[in-house]
């Protein structure tokens, strides 16, 4: 059943369709590394698209309302929202901790210094000495980056206007 000719055919096969497959990828290599076979220029993929961004951006920044008034139109409502992301871990009790600590009157007050829990991880003190509204808004904007080595395993609040919201929401409850 399994003679000479029959090896040789199932040789023969394989060495065609190798020869077919390095025939394809030479073909292939010369198509597109040439610049899509134009003699061998040297072209770039894609097209250019010409844009003025000096005025675009001026005008976006312009357009964009500082953080001081974002805080000044704060929706309370919106805010309490947003601090259910922080629940899991925080309280607003006051001297209630959680796997955090309470943030009941937390702005304006000194940072790591929440009567009761010591567990406070990272360089707290690259934020500043009090969180301020300001200083606030850096460490939830990210708070990896605010405050390097720190546990706290959430990613931040990317939107300024949430970060506003939940600011004015903070200081109306710690009061």
């Amino acid at each position: 059943m399994f003679d000479t000719m029959t090896s040789t055919k199932i040789i023969g096969a394989f060495c065609g369709a190798l020869l077919v497959f390095m025939l394809g990828k030479w073909a292939a290599e010369g198509l597109y590394a040439t610049g899509g076979g134009h003699g061998g220029e040297d072209h770039a993929a894609g097209y250019v698209i010409a844009v003025d961004e000096g005025d675009d951006v001026e005008a976006a920044a312009k357009d964009e309302p500082t953080f001081e008034e974002l805080l000044a139109a704060a929706d309370l409502d919106k805010g309490e929202r947003v601090f259910s992301k922080c629940r899991a871990c925080h309280k607003l009790g006051e001297g209630e901790h959680g796997t955090g600590p309470s943030l009941h009157a937390v702005v304006g007050r000194p940072v790591g210094a929440a009567d009761g829990f010591g567990a406070y991880s990272g360089n707290l003190d690259q934020i500043g000495d009090v969180w301020s509204p300001e200083n606030l808004n850096a460490f939830l904007e990210s708070p990896r980056s605010a405050t390097p080595g720190t546990s706290m395993s959430f990613a931040g609040l990317p939107k300024a206007e949430d970060r506003a919201n939940l600011i004015a929401y903070l200081e109306v409850v710690g009061d």
